[in-house]
């Protein structure tokens, strides 16, 4: 049997500018940055962790700051992840209004009674979302100006677009073990391990939606989690045995992950919960300072002189 999924990981997007990057997630969001440290692919590149007090898996946004590196504008489209919400309590999306309106962000109303939603663009054009999930027991970070009444808690879920929803649908049942819980022709929910907010896709197709070109503004990839690297090793051993086309292991200090294309093109991580982002800082440290991998230390005086300057509030 293939090892089950926990939920989500982390979802990465490609930004513009490091500094409006940071204002946004830690000023306006009162998200709490988990750990700066580099593009291990690029180290002229930040790569910024935000998350709960301590990058909790299903809490954790991270973002590429890609501006002045030749990276074009993408285009938010088919075979993405169209949008990322965040989870708010219900009651709390009146006074988000307000604090929107007062950042000078628009935001507009989705969704139903039921499953409110605010919906807004980031600095960089990312479509961001803010559900209302009463019954959201984790707890938020309160220390970057936000109060636990009205607090981000975590990741709620992404938006997958893809052009035919039956062979994502099937891919996510069938090889990854998700729950296809309700939905139609167009937009269908599916809940990763136990399901819930931090722990759920939607999928969406169908529409006049572009095909997606990754660049500056658009996701990445979301990641979904997994207990361990034992488990993460027969997942990966299943998807070759199935045809999938998956990386090797591949180690990014705070976990270890492998990489895929569901059928619908969207780029899929799996990453193991260990060893969390404290192995290198102590918690109450944590994003304060450039960390880099072992593999880069020598260089550390060159990769900081490279990088854009930043101020953390």
């Amino acid at each position: 049997m293939i090892p089950g999924l926990l939920g989500l990981h982390h979802v990465t997007a490609t930004v513009d500018q490091a500094q409006p990057d940071l204002d946004f997630c830690l000023g306006v969001l009162g998200l709490r940055l988990v750990k700066q440290t580099v593009n291990f692919d690029n180290h002229r590149v930040f790569h910024f962790y935000y998350g709960d007090e301590r990058g909790r898996p299903g809490t954790i946004w991270t973002t590429f700051p890609y501006h002045g590196q030749g990276v074009r504008p993408g285009t938010i489209g088919a075979g993405q992840v169209v949008s990322t919400a965040f989870s708010v309590p219900a009651t709390a999306l009146p006074w988000w209004r307000a604090r929107l309106a007062a950042a000078g962000i628009a935001a507009t109303d989705v969704g139903t009674d039921e499953a409110p939603r605010l919906r807004l663009r980031d600095p960089s054009g990312l479509v961001i979302e803010l559900a209302g999930a009463d019954g959201d027991a984790r707890l938020p970070w309160t220390r970057g100006g936000v109060d636990g009444d009205h607090a981000v808690r975590g990741l709620h879920s992404v938006t997958l677009h893809v052009r035919e929803a039956e062979p994502t649908l099937a891919f996510l049942h069938e090889i990854l073990g998700c729950t296809v819980q309700h939905g139609d022709a167009d937009h269908a929910i599916v809940e990763v391990g136990p399901g819930g907010p931090g722990a759920r896709l939607e999928v969406r197709s169908g529409g006049d939606v572009p095909r997606g070109v990754n660049g500056i503004g658009t996701v990445h990839h979301v990641a979904l989690a997994i207990g361990s690297e034992d488990e993460q090793a027969a997942l990966r051993e299943a998807l070759v045995l199935l045809g999938v086309e998956v990386t090797p292991v591949r180690d990014r200090q705070y976990f270890r992950s492998i990489y895929f294309r569901e059928p619908g093109g969207v780029l899929i991580e799996v990453a193991t919960v260990a060893p969390g982002f404290t192995w290198d800082e102590p918690v109450e440290a944590l994003g304060t300072s450039l960390r880099l991998p072992s593999w880069q230390e020598s260089d550390r005086a060159a990769i900081a002189a490279g990088l854009p300057p930043i101020a953390l509030p």
